[in-house]
């Protein structure tokens, strides 16, 4: 039987996005809002393509331990624990990951976290390139789905479904004549 074609695995690093993408950097005052905003346009950016995603937050000078939250079977959001930079940890999953053989993508706009994951194996994607994918990514399911499922709500006339004796006549009528 065919093994089963795994998915690309997505590592994201959230403040690195946040900081660099227009929408997100508005939100900065409040960094909760700017998590779930980012939290959920992944999701469904990587549900829409089947990507395994990880985003993964700096919690560096907290003195609580790494917290993983999932969402779903394909979503994971990580706090980083005490002393452990949100890079440190994406470079820790991608080489297990690239070393289990899988097609690793790491989305940071961070130059020399890039030539790290690029000595790792996996693929670099700067933050602005991925807001593009992402654009790109909604416009899809808007034309695929949104679009596809929804009827234009039109008038329908009713002189346009009798004959033309039928609408003088009415027409006549309405006159007064």
């Amino acid at each position: 039987m065919a093994k089963q074609q795994e998915s690309a695995y997505y590592l994201v690093d959230g403040y690195n996005v946040i900081n660099a993408w227009p929408e997100l950097i508005r939100l900065r005052g409040n960094l909760d809002e700017a998590r779930d905003v980012l939290v959920r346009i992944l999701a469904e950016y990587g549900a829409f393509e089947n990507y395994e995603m990880t985003i993964v937050f700096d919690a560096l000078f907290t003195e609580d331990e790494e917290r993983v939250l999932t969402l779903g079977d394909r979503l994971r959001v990580i706090y980083t624990g005490a002393g452990e930079t949100a890079d440190s940890c994406i470079e820790r999953l991608a080489y297990r990951a690239v070393r289990d053989g899988r097609e690793v993508h790491v989305v940071t706009s961070d130059g020399a976290e890039q030539s790290v994951i690029l000595g790792a194996g996996a693929y670099r994607i700067p933050s602005p390139e991925l807001r593009r994918a992402v654009k790109k990514a909604k416009k899809l399911m808007r034309a695929e789905y949104i679009a596809a499922h929804t009827q234009p709500i039109g008038r329908i006339e009713v002189h346009e479904r009798l004959d033309r004796d039928t609408v003088a006549r009415l027409e006549e009528l309405r006159r007064g004549k």
